[in-house]
């Protein structure tokens, strides 16, 4: 990895950010449009043309679902269902806080109910690793919340099948519907709808680089979650921490593929040399070493800043999808950093420990948009609904008010629709 001292933060951040390509936009874009005009058979063709499968229908059928079970071992059954119910636990005591209020004020009376929406797509990775903890990270909030119709979507592998562990932790989570395909073609079907996918409200879940990228295009006709595009791990660390721990954070999460986004961000010259010795060292005879190295060497950097307070302002501003901070005392630190997407503090709270078991969800905003959202949750698929009952009474005491606003803003029949009431 590349060490950098810190100069001006602000230039550090522009330069270090990964550039997103302008090519992917119009192969995106060809795909939607394709996908919108010819449904189905435009799916197929793509899976075909992109990942060399033979289709004929979508589709996971009940039989699939039965077969699917006969190739996983109960281990991987009980581990999918430990992680559910530490993911439901959370979850729920989420959802137990939204709770109707009723708020009275000179006779008005403003309910405010939270009900969920009544569709959500959930698209599940896969090609590069299989991901059934994705399922549970998105499809538990939604049947927590109460939406009707789960549709969970993944690319099928060369045999024209799903992973059976994503397909087998689909069924134990409560989606109601599971189709093969992936990639671009499937956001466009969660949106558009097809004749075997009816389109979703909404559409949540983890991707690559294209993924991401056709959500965001979709996201005028349809509502996502946020962009959870290429996995992105940050580290604070000072001279206290273990630099061989920081080296197996960094490589556990730039193993997803070669457009992670992984970096340390330190006062410490010593550990980052150290790390970065660890690092070299252990790659060399690490599974999925190509991944690692691509992505450590393309994207990854160590970024030496002069002080506690100039770390806390870089990673504020790079707002990463999680942040680990492994320092003296990250209690104290955190609570000066607000923009990542979940924070882990010290050194037993591995970013890959959170993937899958610690009741946190995974599934989390990329691209900087950690400093306006945190998590996927159960209010992810909640909105809230406001009911109105005012009387004649009521209107004739605001009467005077109102005036004064429509004639400020020009709106006279504004007014006039509540004289008509009082007269």
């Amino acid at each position: 990895m590349k060490i950098i001292r810190v100069s001006n933060v602000e230039n550090f951040v522009t330069n270090v950010f990964p550039k997103q390509s302008q090519k992917n936009k119009s192969i995106v874009n060809s795909i939607l449009k394709n996908v919108q005009k010819n449904g189905d058979s435009a799916i197929i063709k793509y899976e075909k043309k992109l990942n060399n499968v033979n289709l004929t229908t979508l589709r996971v059928t009940k039989k699939e679902i039965l077969s699917a079970y006969s190739k996983v071992s109960k281990e991987q059954i009980n581990a999918i269902k430990i992680a559910k119910n530490r993911l439901e636990k959370t979850e729920t005591m989420v959802k137990i806080m939204l709770k109707n209020q009723l708020i009275k004020t000179d006779g008005i009376e403003i309910l405010k109910k939270f009900l969920p929406i009544q569709s959500t797509g959930c698209y599940i990775p896969g090609g590069l690793a299989k991901y059934p903890s994705s399922v549970i990270m998105s499809v538990i909030p939604a049947k927590i919340a109460g939406v009707r119709r789960i549709v969970v979507v993944s690319p099928p592998n060369p045999d024209g099948k799903i992973d059976p562990l994503t397909i087998v932790a689909s069924d134990i989570c409560g989606a109601t519907e599971i189709y093969k395909t992936g990639g671009a073609q499937a956001i466009a079907a969660l949106s558009y709808g097809t004749k075997s996918i009816l389109k979703v409200d909404k559409i949540v879940g983890p991707g690559g680089a294209f993924v991401t990228l056709a959500k965001s295009l979709v996201s005028d006709k349809t509502s996502i979650d946020m962009l959870a595009g290429p996995t992105e791990l940050g580290i604070i660390a000072d001279s206290s921490a273990n630099p061989k721990y920081v080296a197996l954070d960094l490589i556990s999460q730039s193993e997803h593929s070669k457009d992670t986004f992984c970096y340390l961000i330190t006062n410490s010259q010593k550990l980052a040399k150290s790390v970065n010795k660890v690092i070299s060292e252990t790659v060399q005879k690490i599974k999925r070493s190509d991944f690692v190295k691509t992505s450590l060497k393309q994207n990854g950097f160590i970024a030496i800043c002069k002080n506690r307070s100039e770390m806390i302002t870089l990673v504020n501003e790079l707002a990463p999808e999680h942040l680990q901070i492994m320092t003296l005392n990250p209690q104290n630190m955190s609570s000066k950093i607000t923009s990542p997407g979940l924070i882990l503090l010290g050194n037993y709270t591995p970013s890959s420990a959170s993937d899958y078991l610690l009741g946190s969800n995974h599934i989390l905003p990329t691209n900087g948009f950690g400093k306006s959202r945190g998590s996927l949750s159960v209010l992810d698929f909640i909105k809230t609904c406001t009911y109105i009952t005012s009387s004649k009474s009521s209107l004739k005491k605001i009467s005077k008010h109102l005036d004064i606003f429509t004639n400020a803003e020009g709106l006279p029949n504004h007014f006039e629709a509540v004289r008509g009431r009082l007269q």
